[in-house]
């Protein structure tokens, strides 16, 4: 199969998948490591027990949401409510979808901000969550644990990539770190004619996973993914703009065991291209023509592996989070999380949903955390545990991006 199906298989798979809702944290000890590394123990694990999933590493890392409760979500409702003042109030509703990755924890602090500071918004708010997963949290957890008092609010039983009905409505559509999880294609570029391949993943009667490359063609949303790449202006990294043909040959000729060449002679290192977030994007064109889009994510993340817009593929052990270098592991064992070129993102959004190319629409734009903050947030009331403002307490490499 491609890589993206993999990795959601991985991820969303219903009966073992790392966010499935299915799953449950191991009560019992597992064995220790033997003569072997750290892939080697998870793959022996993953065949003699259960699995480990978001749940047994919850408490090890935390969202936006989670840190900053519940200034970042105040943040976020007063930039929509200021935008929904000056473009629809008081002739249209104020209506918000959001695509949700986890529990549902951001919309109560924006909907308790709205009630508390603009009453009379709140009286013309609607609230509607879509998963990015219909087999993460059931949306009866949601309602009865993130809106118990919030009448506003509809939780949508449906997986967002099966979207199929209309919203004619302007509207405002939130995806607050959940874009790092949308799953990539991987594609390498072959040194004789310099055409993409495309990545499949295979498996064996043993459960060995490994990797096999094809020419892209098969794949329609690969090829037009690749095919409008071409028509934008933004800098991206590109396995012939950072490294010259040359150098890959040589790359091949004197590394053959390198992690770049290994089992891919004839093959540049690999790509990451994010086809799912091209299909997000396709259907927020087709199905949600009047949106205003509010993404926040990372522009870069540490540890990855091996590759252009590699992911950071990660674990857990002993109570740790622990990088893999390779994504070649049973599914439902590792997270999977890769970074956002926002440049690029900018411009594909435009061509997709505004029919036009970058520099068109002023209003289209990706920014730091920090400014969206120092403009929306309450810098002073806003202390993370140890008495931190949110602006100077999370990493740099957070972007907003707004439409």
């Amino acid at each position: 199969m491609l890589l993206r199906d993999f990795i959601d298989d991985s991820l969303y798979n219903p009966s073992y998948g790392f966010y499935s809702k299915s799953t449950h944290s191991p009560e019992t000890e597992l064995e220790e490591m033997e003569q072997e590394d750290h892939l080697q123990y998870i793959s022996r694990l993953a065949k003699s027990h259960g699995h480990a999933n978001y749940r047994t590493i919850h408490h090890l890392r935390y969202t936006l949401t989670e840190l900053f409760k519940p200034w970042y979500g105040y943040a976020i409702a007063k930039y929509m409510v200021s935008e929904y003042k000056l473009n629809l109030y008081p002739h249209k509703d104020l209506i918000i979808y959001e695509i949700v990755g986890g529990n549902g924890q951001l919309m109560p602090h924006i909907l308790d901000y709205i009630e508390r500071y603009e009453p009379s918004v709140y009286k013309r708010t609607q609230y509607n969550m879509i998963e990015l997963s219909d087999r993460i949290v059931s949306p009866s957890f949601i309602k009865a644990k993130a809106a118990p008092r919030h009448e506003c609010v509809q939780v949508l039983d449906k997986d967002f990539f099966d979207w199929d009905t209309l919203v004619a409505e302007q509207c405002f559509f939130l995806g607050m770190e959940v874009i790092n999880r949308f799953a990539h294609d991987v594609i390498r570029y072959n040194l004789s004619e310099s055409k993409p391949h495309q990545g499949l993943i295979c498996v064996d009667e043993k459960r060995n996973y490994t990797e096999i490359f094809e020419p892209v063609g098969k794949d329609d949303v690969i090829s037009r993914y690749l095919s409008l790449r071409k028509k934008a202006r933004a800098k991206y990294v590109h396995p012939f703009t950072s490294r010259s043909l040359l150098w890959h040959k040589i790359q091949n000729y004197l590394n053959p065991s390198s992690s770049f060449v290994s089992n891919y002679v004839n093959y540049t290192y690999p790509e990451f291209i994010p086809t799912k977030l091209f299909q997000f994007f396709e259907i927020l064109n087709a199905y949600f023509p009047g949106h205003r889009l509010v993404l926040t994510d990372y522009a870069s993340l540490p540890n990855t592996i091996d590759g252009i817009n590699a992911p950071l593929v990660q674990t857990v052990y002993k109570g740790l989070m622990v990088p893999c270098s390779t994504y070649l592991l049973p599914p439902g064992w590792y997270d999977v999380l890769f970074p956002t070129n926002f440049e690029l993102l900018r411009e594909m959004y435009l061509m997709v949903c505004r029919g036009s190319k970058a520099g068109n629409e002023k209003r289209v734009k990706a920014i730091n955390y920090d400014d969206f903050l120092e403009r929306y947030g309450d810098i002073e009331k806003s202390k993370v545990k140890k008495g931190v403002p949110m602006k100077l307490a999370h990493q740099s490499n957070v972007k907003v991006f707004l439409t």
